[in-house]
């Protein structure tokens, strides 16, 4: 008889990424505020997506990682009741879903953008509101589900809908890690993990467990800060700048930086709180073009001119001048010529049955 042997998947130290601060830093900000919404991480394959997402649940002391399949059902999901038991016995009786396991926890969800849109609905949802509401027949029932919310997706497969990409709280958008030595960094901390998990996560072990303390401490101290009058008007601001629809936005940056100064250790939330989170909150939802000097500015938040790009540098075209006449219309389109027709006397068919 063969036995089968359990076995156990130790996580990736989390202060061991390397080349990740800005992710490093959302993840962090939504495991000290949940309400943040989560955070979406996108970028190609094999950049460490889901090892970030295990490495905090490994960093937050008694934390749940649950795992969200793309095959899943709404009831495995939010969970179910059970109506016979009430009927027969008079007691409500609840089967939990994956949100309320991932309760105090992780709840990672790869290719987020091939999930199912009423999947994602839900989950964004609870993960905005800290509860779950379970419906059936008439009946409901509601609990805590508290947890950082983590999505990743791969661009290449498909997008997700700006109706549920605006949902989400955070995004970083991942790229391949071009510098050789920072490369070299990588490649020595995953063979070293590799090699001797344990080893590794010893090493890191000075590091590790004051992040940890921070977190927790950070997580107490939200409800002691408010937010001044010159903050929200500074994330009011950078909202209208960018041109978001709704509220959503504005109230992530707040609740991000609120969570950034409980993170630092301060007691007071400042306008340059706001500016160090406002690009997380509003790369996923900015809809206005940048003005024609952000364009050609070397600010790292201005977008580059598509003509001045590499594939076609030195190709740019002077738009027409004012005198030029705009065509309008489709001038070119010739009206259609009439071509006669001829009547077809037999087409060769059987002949008509006598009566």
């Amino acid at each position: 008889m063969t036995l089968v042997q359990a076995a156990t998947r130790a996580a990736f130290p989390f202060t061991a990424l390397v080349g990740q601060p800005l992710l490093q830093r959302a993840l962090l900000l939504v495991a000290i505020d949940p309400r943040i919404g989560g955070v979406l991480v996108s970028g190609p394959r094999g950049t460490a997506k889901s090892t970030a997402a295990r490495a905090l649940a490994a960093l937050l002391p008694d934390a749940p990682f649950v795992t969200l399949p793309l095959a899943a059902s709404l009831e495995q999901l939010v969970g179910t009741l059970n109506v016979e038991a009430v009927l027969a016995q008079g007691q409500l009786h609840l089967a939990p879903g994956l949100v309320a396991r991932a309760h105090n926890g992780v709840l990672y969800v790869d290719e987020v953008n091939l999930l199912p849109d009423a999947l994602v609905d839900a989950l964004l949802d609870v993960a905005a509101s800290g509860t779950n509401t379970v419906e059936r027949d008439g009946i409901s029932q509601q609990h805590a589900a508290r947890f950082a919310l983590v999505g990743t997706m791969n661009p290449e497969e498909g997008e997700l809908r700006p109706q549920l990409l605006d949902r989400f709280g955070l995004s970083v958008a991942m790229g391949n890690p071009l510098d050789p030595q920072q490369r070299l960094d990588i490649l020595r901390a995953r063979l070293a993990f590799d090699e001797d998990p344990q080893a590794l996560t010893a090493l890191h072990a000075a590091q590790l467990a004051p992040l940890a303390a921070t977190v927790v401490a950070a997580r107490a101290a939200l409800p002691s800060l408010a937010w001044p009058d010159a903050v929200l008007r500074h994330a009011a601001a950078l909202a209208l700048a960018a041109g978001v629809d709704g509220m959503r936005a504005d109230l992530v940056m707040l609740r991000a930086a609120r969570a950034l100064a409980a993170l630092e250790g301060r007691n007071a939330v400042t306008p340059q709180d706001v500016d160090a989170v406002a690009e997380l909150a509003l790369a996923h939802r900015r809809t206005l073009e940048p003005s024609a000097n952000d364009r050609t500015s070397d600010k790292p938040n201005g977008r580059a001119n598509n003509n001045n790009s590499d594939n076609n540098a030195g190709a740019h075209k002077d738009p027409p001048p004012a005198s030029t006449p705009i065509p309008q219309g489709d001038w070119g389109a010739l009206p259609p010529n009439p071509t006669p027709t001829t009547r077809v006397l037999s087409t060769g068919a059987w002949p008509a049955k006598k009566a």
